[in-house]
């Protein structure tokens, strides 16, 4: 095996470590209570306000964010009192949001303008581009410690050492993550500083995908997708404002896969964003995601059942690409680039030049040492790589299932990878 080289003999039928069963013996003990109204009381008691600014179905979505969780019966409670950890946050953060927009109205007319936003599978290099990007001091990225929590605990400032609770609840969170699931830094290490997708922050709103990345919820997809998500966009916008408001007024850098289907919204909200798209041979974003999903499932679920997650996320990936592929004219060609995987590295200053020049921005001097430095910095595979067997864990061929995909080949500059 290759140094650094992470390979996994138990994928889909894992032996948990002495932490990890101690853990699930401990969560399992007591049953999650997913009731609507306690987490709502619950939120409104840690914000100290009462007015979540509801529209007409906002009390819906949260009713089926609830029912879909409920409707996966194969969790385990661990990952049911994640969850519901979670919805007491969005909920508390939603309060706070509005608090904050009652107080200081004028929020709403901070401008969000000329945005770089990265679209793209994951696995497909946003995670390295919008890092990159983030890099430049004159841009304002969202870290994985404010995407968990964008607006402060009233009366929770600063510890003694200057530290905000929220940066130390995330940095707890994730080295409790590296005790009880190390491999996770391999695929996707979402330590406090990592730039995270704002995905996490328009699921206020309750109305983004990620759920879908937690537990096996096909009626909240069918839910999700069946929204108008213009307005759900111009939620996600309100709390750019706020946090432009807060930590500084600097051009935005954003990126989520979720834009692959919603390039309609996203143009609207943004009108004046330029837009980088990269690309990536299907079955490496696949294969990728569902062996981090199996990963996971070993303390998310009861059993790991790798047929089902080949064939939710094989249709999932498909959709979003083959909404990628209707839409991707509703963003102007002159102010957007499409970037393939295998040009990305090593490359990264030709792309720059490229995409500072259609958004009409200086590309200084300071910026490309700042931009090298980054790259020094983070050469590919740093933490190490993981091997992908996706034959031996998943019954399925590279080839096979490529095959699905020969519409997004045709249409983008992308390589084959694997046999």
């Amino acid at each position: 095996m290759a140094s650094g080289e992470l390979r996994f003999d138990d994928l889909t039928a894992p032996q948990l470590t002495d932490v990890q069963q101690q853990i699930l013996e401990h969560t399992e003990s007591r049953t999650v209570d997913l009731a609507v109204e306690p987490m709502v009381a619950e939120a409104i008691a840690e914000a100290g306000v009462d007015d979540f600014a509801a529209d007409d179905g906002f009390w819906d979505r949260i009713t089926g964010y609830v029912d879909a969780i409920e409707g996966d019966d194969g969790l385990t409670q661990l990952i049911r009192g994640t969850l519901r950890q979670r919805i007491v946050r969005l909920l508390r953060n939603r309060l706070s949001l509005t608090e904050l927009l009652n107080r200081y109205p004028e929020i709403e007319s901070i401008p969000v303008e000329k945005p770089f936003i990265v679209v793209g599978m994951p696995r497909s290099g946003t995670t390295h581009l919008v890092n990159l990007l983030a890099a430049d001091p004159r841009r304002r990225a969202l870290p994985y410690w404010e995407s968990q929590e964008p607006l402060p605990i009233p009366g929770h400032g600063p510890d003694v050492h200057g530290v905000d609770p929220r940066y130390t609840r995330a940095k707890n969170e994730h080295d409790a993550m590296m005790v009880s699931a190390p491999a996770t830094a391999a695929m996707h290490d979402r330590f406090p500083e990592a730039i995270e997708e704002e995905v996490e922050i328009l699921d206020l709103d309750f109305a983004a995908y990620v759920l879908e990345w937690h537990a096996r919820v096909p009626g909240w997809r069918d839910l999700y997708l069946g929204l108008d998500q213009t307005r759900h966009y111009a939620y996600l916008k309100k709390v750019l404002q706020a946090l432009t408001f807060l930590r500084g007024p600097r051009t935005w850098v954003l990126k989520s896969p979720q834009h692959c289907e919603q390039l309609g919204p996203l143009m609207t909200t943004f009108p004046d964003a330029t837009v980088a798209f990269t690309h990536r041979d299907p079955v490496a974003v696949i294969q990728s995601a569902i062996t981090m999903m199996a990963y996971s499932d070993r303390l998310r679920r009861r059993s790991i059942e790798p047929q089902w997650l080949l064939d939710y996320w094989a249709d999932r990936v498909e959709r979003l690409l083959r909404a990628c592929v209707r839409d991707r004219a509703l963003v102007p060609a002159d102010r957007s680039v499409d970037i393939s995987f295998h040009h990305l590295n090593g490359h990264e200053f030709d792309l720059l030049d490229d995409l500072y020049a259609r958004a009409g921005v200086e590309l200084t001097g300071k910026v490309r040492k700042a931009f090298q430095k980054y790259l020094d910095s983070n050469p590919r595979g740093k933490h190490g790589a993981v091997r992908y067997e996706l034959q031996r864990h998943f019954g399925v061929s590279p080839d096979e299932l490529r095959s699905q995909f020969a519409f997004y080949f045709e249409r983008f500059d992308v390589r084959p990878e694997g046999h």
